[in-house]
């Protein structure tokens, strides 16, 4: 068993002791992923480069907390969906390579229709 399928399990048994699954339809899920993704996104807004940097070693448990929230909406909203969350990462790397090639892409932030 995947350590995704491991934790999503875990998840699930958090939330169905709290008779959770009746508000985690998949809307609700989609805006609670966006709204902790937006509380990551709080941490590093109008800071400089050096400003981040530093914040992020001075937060860093906080800044934790706030990815384990999005992980954790997100293995649930993918089991929820029905997608198999690891397969899915996966197929979107074999997808990722065959549209940035190492000899096109390498050390560039340049779009794959425009390598």
């Amino acid at each position: 068993m995947s350590d995704i399928k491991q934790l999503t399990e875990k998840i699930k048994k958090f939330r169905d002791e709290r008779d959770w699954m009746q508000f985690h339809n998949h809307k609700d899920m989609a805006i609670s992923l966006a709204i902790e993704a937006a509380e990551l996104l709080e941490h590093f807004q109008w800071k400089t480069l050096e400003e981040t940097n530093k914040h992020a070693e001075d937060f860093k448990d906080e800044i934790s907390e706030e990815l384990a929230d999005i992980a954790m909406y997100l293995f649930e909203l993918s089991d929820n969906l029905g997608i198999d969350l690891s397969k899915a990462i996966e197929d979107k790397l074999t997808k990722n390579n065959r549209k940035y090639p190492i000899q096109k892409a390498k050390g560039k932030h340049t779009k794959y229709n425009q390598l």
